[in-house]
């Protein structure tokens, strides 16, 4: 391993005595893979494990986590997005290698390139008049994600010089870009709350725009359009131990305990324990948690602001609407025509993720919806696909198995990976009985 620079001995000797222990084992669970993590505890450190874990878009079918004095064990049951277990032993040695280093994991490097973050009143078209100013500035867009919700947008956008391919250092331009983008962001209605700025700090880029919808308080504005399948969340305390109890019932879908767990962190709570486990397409979860100075939730309040952030958290990336994928060269102005044809197509983009590949390829991602959210006619997506290229644009769907492959109980299997499983749970079980969470241990 190498070490960061600015560590002196005595840090590093910590380092090594509290590095993440690592074990992957297929053999433990018929359908699934298991990742065992057990680390000494601190703030964040569960979130950095399920940020490894959901970069890599492995699907978490079931998690144990357990804390016992200043030690964290943490169980994962995963696949891949397909349901089928790991195989490919360089993801194996990726994640263990991960795990194992998660005290220095950063985000993805975008060095080179010019962060602006943006927040504002969503509206269709606004997209496309965003991704038009950049052009006429001479930007290139490399990477982007956005995200609404509540009538809110949020997005991050990485950019560069397209002339010389620099990051934008020039101080006047990144001024004209801020006025700009936010004079598109303000529209008639929005004086106050848009927002542009640069970014210089280095976060995981979703955790980010968690944090700017949090600060944009887009938990506290009604739905646009409310659905039967919102998630059910509840906060007891448990006074007599010192916890407070989360319990979330809600459709399970990809990157749904980071979601959880970096709106819960980033709130400042700690887990101690939790559970998750799927059934179908449903997810089921159970946090044990206080604040970073040991206290457990203080006020009905309190309590009410947890559900609206965890339901908002989760909301947020449930983004309804056709999933449309963009794959094509690279070109000067085609995200500002591709989501214009959207606009003038009575399209409205919920969410959207762009990315470059090193060979000057596009690969990016639409969801829409129209007008006023409802789900887009198929004859408007063809018309759509049409002008902007079939073989380029194609209505996508995320694969059905997913979670046909969960809805069979997961049996431990034979042998040493079984009797492992067996022991881990039984220390779960056993942490939950000495706290008094659970009736009984046998």
């Amino acid at each position: 391993m190498e070490w960061p620079a600015y560590l002196d001995e005595y840090e590093k000797l910590v380092f090594r005595m509290t590095t993440p222990r690592v074990r992957i084992d297929n053999a433990g669970c018929s359908n699934s893979t298991r990742v065992m993590v057990d680390s000494a505890r601190k703030h964040g450190i569960l979130l950095e494990a399920v940020q490894v874990l959901t970069d890599l878009n492995l699907s978490i079918k079931k998690a144990y986590i357990s804390s016992d004095g200043r030690w964290f064990m943490d169980v994962f049951h995963v696949t891949d997005l397909d349901g089928n277990k790991l195989t490919d032993e360089s993801v194996i040695s990726y994640i263990e290698q991960s795990l194992e280093t998660i005290h220095f994991v950063s985000s993805k490097c975008f060095d080179g390139l010019t962060a602006l973050e943006l927040t504002g009143t969503d509206r269709i078209g606004l997209l496309s008049e965003v991704f038009a100013v950049l052009s006429e500035l001479e930007c290139n867009v490399v990477e982007a994600k956005v995200w609404t919700h509540n009538g809110r947008i949020a997005s991050l956008i990485y950019v560069k010089e397209r002339d010389s391919g620099s990051p934008i250092e020039d101080s006047e331009k990144i001024d004209t870009i801020e006025a700009r983008l936010r004079n598109v962001l303000k529209g008639d209605n929005d004086i106050r709350s848009a927002k542009t700025s640069v970014s210089m700090a280095v976060t995981h880029t979703e955790r980010r725009l968690h944090q700017m919808m949090f600060t944009d308080r887009d938990y506290e504005r009604k739905p646009i359009i409310r659905t039967n399948d919102n998630p059910i969340v509840s906060v007891l305390n448990c006074l007599e131990k010192g916890y407070s109890v989360i319990n979330i019932h809600c459709k399970d879908r990809p990157k749904l305990l980071f979601d959880i767990v970096c709106t819960i962190t980033d709130m400042q709570y700690v887990v101690f324990h939790a559970t998750l486990n799927t059934a179908g397409d449903r997810a089921y979860l159970e946090f044990f948690i206080r604040h970073t100075d040991g206290s457990p939730i203080s006020s009905e309040a309190e309590k009410h602001r947890v559900i609206l952030c965890l339901q908002a958290a989760i909301e947020r990336r449930a983004s309804e609407g056709v999933r449309l994928e963009l794959c094509t060269g690279d070109k000067q102005g085609l995200l500002a025509d591709v989501t214009r044809t959207f606009r003038e197509n009575g399209l409205n983009v919920t969410r959207a993720e762009i990315s470059t590949t090193s060979e000057n390829t596009v690969l990016n991602v639409f969801y829409v919806t129209d007008v006023i959210g409802n789900p887009a006619d198929s004859k408007i997506i063809e018309a759509v696909r049409q002008k902007i290229g079939l073989s380029d644009l194609k209505v996508k769907e995320l694969p059905l198995v997913y979670h046909q492959k969960a809805e069979e109980r997961e049996e431990p299997t034979g042998g040493v990976g079984g009797a492992m499983l067996l022991s881990l749970g039984s220390i779960v079980r056993k942490n939950l009985y000495n706290l008094g969470l659970i009736k009984s241990f046998s």
